[in-house]
């Protein structure tokens, strides 16, 4: 059985992780997209990267000067020297649009496209490269005039390369108002790059593998975003094709009385919900939960979306649990997340690889509403969120999400949005009036793996840290905001541990 050709890596991480490993060699490629997309910094690091393998590569410009090629490089730090490069304009002793030039039997065009691709080819045949590409087709098409003469030159250009050993990629800008679904079947595979400019925030920039022949790539949307270096891409998270043997068994929250609620504390790989009006205390478990990790040596990564990073270690701090020891030795990752400038499948990255590359046992997520909210125009944000909290509960981490409801007090309160599906454990807070005071209270809703207790206690918030008291037995109504004692003779203040 012959072996199976070594394939040709583009160099960009994400996208190779995309195509099963890279493209395979020696085929014509069409990389498409709007200008801007990032068609130039791929063909760039497709080259670059054979390069380091010691290949021989040269650059086709046909729209671009190869001083523009370099600043576009510049802006990444790479430096040219030493790849070849074939502008249109030093094709031939002619200018290509010098005024003089006169055809009398031939459109001008005919003459053009076959001095062009002339050009071209005799430059591969001289440089012999294993690696070329074409930037981009916008141009021989403006000269082909004629879809039929276009596909032909395209056809022969594919014919040229055959027993060349040179994998192509060729860009194309999508000027024509087809779709050119006729250059997409000349290609054995089709990559397309999209530019997105949302009402508010910064461009969001995705990718897809259109087809491929011959390999099973992993199809759908990916993020991606140029920064300086080249192309960072985030493939889309599938959390069926992370699954790994995880340890199992229970954690601690630091608080004994909530881990009584919860039967014993948090069971590792399961997501919990907490669930209450703003200020009710949801960010103040949270971060006892991670710091009581952070304790046992375990690594914790809180991302923090309504909340400043020194508002929040203050905050912290004020409750008893500073968080300044554990960011110092580096069991407690802190980032404050700007999602206007974010997109989902960045955010799912950089929990992923924290989790594979650091071994991280806890994620906290506050809040799900500034997640969901800052990017009204993102579709299926939710089912992104179950494929990320299925990855974490494959790898056996706990995951607290926070979510704030509309509203303080009463049974007409409501969640922005219905995540509860998603979690494991479901602990809500609630305000309620009584005896003249406004006091907080805690249950825990749902537990899917084992029991729980099922009752309503006091929460109080205190600078020497979260207490939880007894259940609140003489109360009922709690949780409509407004109670009733049972008896008017229990009239008890509520008992703390």
């Amino acid at each position: 059985m012959p072996s199976k050709p070594q394939l040709a890596r583009v160099g960009i991480p994400g996208l190779d992780q995309i195509l099963g490993g890279g493209l395979p060699p020696n085929r014509l490629y069409l990389i498409e997209g709007d200008p801007g997309s990032g068609k130039t910094t791929l063909g760039l690091q497709f080259l670059r990267e054979g390069m380091e393998r010691g290949e021989t590569v040269l650059y086709v410009t046909l729209s671009e000067t190869k001083s523009e090629l370099t600043a576009v490089a510049a802006s990444h730090g790479w430096e040219l020297d030493g790849m070849p490069i074939h502008e249109l304009a030093a094709a031939g002793d002619r200018t290509p649009f010098k005024p003089d030039d006169q055809y009398t039997f031939f459109h001008p065009s005919e003459v053009e496209l076959g001095e062009t691709t002339q050009a071209v080819l005799s430059e591969v045949e001289r440089v012999s490269p294993r690696r070329v590409v074409f930037d981009s087709l916008s141009e021989m098409r403006l000269l082909a005039r004629e879809p039929l003469r276009y596909r032909r030159q395209i056809l022969g250009l594919k014919q040229f390369f055959v027993g060349r050993d040179c994998t192509v990629l060729l860009l194309d800008d999508r000027t024509s108002a087809d779709g050119d679904l006729q250059l997409r079947s000349l290609a054995h595979g089709v990559v397309t790059l999209e530019q997105l400019a949302p009402e508010y925030g910064a461009e969001r920039r995705r990718m897809r593998v259109v087809k491929l022949r011959g390999v099973k790539f992993l199809g759908g949307f990916h993020d991606f975003v140029i920064a300086t270096g080249g192309l960072d891409v985030f493939p889309r998270l599938v959390a069926a094709d992370s699954r790994t043997a995880a340890e199992h068994g229970t954690a601690s929250t630091g608080i004994a009385a909530l881990d009584r609620l919860l039967g014993h504390g948090l069971d590792r790989g399961t997501s919990t919900l907490l669930l209450g009006p703003a200020g009710s205390g949801k960010s103040a478990i949270a971060t006892q939960v991670a710091v009581a990790a952070s304790q046992r040596g375990e690594r914790v990564a809180m991302y923090l979306f309504d909340e400043g990073l020194d508002t929040f270690r203050r905050r912290a701090a004020g409750l008893g649990a500073d968080v300044t020891p554990y960011v110092d030795s580096g069991h407690m990752m802190l980032t404050q997340v700007d999602p206007a400038e974010m997109s989902p499948g960045e955010f799912a990255e950089r929990i992923r690889s924290t989790v594979a590359r650091d071994g991280t046992r806890v994620v906290v997520i506050d809040s799900l509403n500034g997640y969901l909210n800052s990017m009204p125009e993102e579709r299926f944000l939710l089912a992104q969120l179950h494929e990320l909290f299925t990855f974490l509960r494959q790898r056996g981490v706990i995951t607290i999400s926070v979510v704030a409801q509309h509203g303080l007090v009463g049974s007409g309160m409501q969640s922005p949005i219905d995540v509860s599906y998603l979690a494991d454990n479901v602990i809500v807070l609630r305000f309620f009036e009584a005896q003249g005071a406004v006091r907080q209270a805690i249950s825990v809703l749902k537990k899917r793996s084992g029991p729980h207790e099922k009752t309503i206690r006091e929460l109080r918030l205190q600078a020497r840290g979260i207490s939880i008291g007894e259940p609140l037995d003489d109360l009922h109504g709690i949780l409509t905001g407004v109670p009733q004692f049972r008896s008017s003779g229990s009239q008890r203040d509520s008992g703390q541990k």
